[in-house]
């Protein structure tokens, strides 16, 4: 019994990128808060979008340093999906333990987030800008020393009326958004495959609006 259980521990698959060119190697973060909790809630739309990933490639992410990681390979591309455990306001600090980890260079990074002046569902991306207030961002652009790196933000709308902006962030999303997360989730998978494939530039060009 024994040789056959090492057998099936031999095949369990690696959480680490095995591609030595660092060209080829891509590091998605999607940005969301721990626990059940925050596991619905428009702030954590990073943490969503990544877990469709996995969901459609049939993926299962692990627990690593700060945070829970998985890996894909695609057309000769290696990617490395992570979803940071320290909380939003200290993503950064996971961003470049990777990056540096990996030795993934940094216009291979993507950083996913949500974004209140996007209608709902709305993608943009971008290879630069200001952290417009997003404490993720804020402090990515503190760790990497730079605001010239590459952002995906998901539109959430603003329309929070009485409440405050961090009740609507930290709010679960409406029947009506339910309904249409899930095309919204595919369409951001496909984006993501486009980043490693077709390169930034081809993705705001397709993706960009959408």
């Amino acid at each position: 019994m024994l040789p056959f259980f090492g057998r099936l521990l031999s095949k369990k698959k690696s959480n680490t990128l095995e591609e030595s060119d660092p060209m080829k190697k891509f590091l998605i973060v999607g940005l969301g808060n721990i626990g059940p909790k925050y596991e619905n809630t428009r702030h954590n739309i990073g943490f969503k979008i990544l877990d469709r990933f996995a969901y459609n490639e049939n993926l299962a992410f692990e627990p690593a340093k700060l945070g829970d990681i998985t890996t894909h390979k695609i057309k000769g591309r290696s990617l490395l999906l992570l979803k940071p455990s320290t909380y939003m306001n200290l993503s950064g600090k996971a961003i470049l333990y990777w990056l540096q980890k990996e030795k993934i260079p940094v216009e291979n990074l993507l950083v996913i987030t949500d974004d209140l002046n996007l209608p709902f569902g709305t993608i943009r991306v971008k290879t630069k800008g200001s952290d417009g207030g997003h404490n993720g961002l804020k402090d990515t652009q503190l760790q990497l020393g730079t605001t010239a790196y590459n952002r995906f933000r998901f539109g959430i709308d603003n329309e929070f009326g009485r409440r405050s902006q961090v009740d609507f962030v930290l709010g679960e999303w409406e029947p009506e958004e339910e309904a249409k997360l899930p095309e919204r989730l595919d369409k951001s998978v496909e984006l993501i495959k486009s980043f490693a494939l077709a390169g930034i530039t081809n993705t705001m060009n397709t993706f960009n609006g959408k």
